[in-house]
């Protein structure tokens, strides 16, 4: 039997968002689209009150939240069996401010080693603008 990690890095590496989705995910508005060796692909409803700023644009650390989702689900379908992976750094560049709606992004792992990963995203509002890009560093422990 699985484990619920165990599940989660099988629903990455075959390519099913539908079955990686959390109550948590549901309740942002979050949807994972696709999963690659390396990369996701997430969109995101981005339309609840929690999630807006006093002048109704998305928050920044609502914005990190799902870049953090982007490049944690990204990394995850590279890892080895028995691996974990944590951010241990995270910078974001917000290029322009984002209105509610709907909000596109890309993880991706530009390397992995045996002990530290480097992973980027990108996000993008709904006319297809970069809003924010995003580069981190994620550290490997086994499990």
């Amino acid at each position: 039997m699985l484990s619920p990690l165990e599940k989660l890095d099988q629903a990455l590496r075959e390519n099913r968002p539908e079955d990686f989705i959390s109550p948590r995910h549901c309740a942002l508005g979050m949807r994972p689209l696709d999963f690659g060796p390396g990369t996701s692909s997430w969109e995101w409803d981005a339309t609840q009150a929690q999630v807006l700023n006093p002048f109704g644009y998305v928050a920044g650390g609502s914005l990190t939240v799902f870049a953090d989702e982007l490049m944690g689900s990204a990394i995850g379908s590279v890892l080895e069996k028995g691996e974990l992976a944590a951010t241990a750094e995270l910078k974001i560049s917000f290029l322009k401010p984002v209105a509610r709606g709907l909000v596109r992004g890309e993880g991706k792992v530009l390397r992995k080693g045996k002990r530290v990963a480097f992973v980027e995203a990108t996000i993008k509002n709904s006319q297809d603008e970069v809003v924010a890009l995003v580069s981190s560093t994620w550290t490997i422990v086994a499990n």
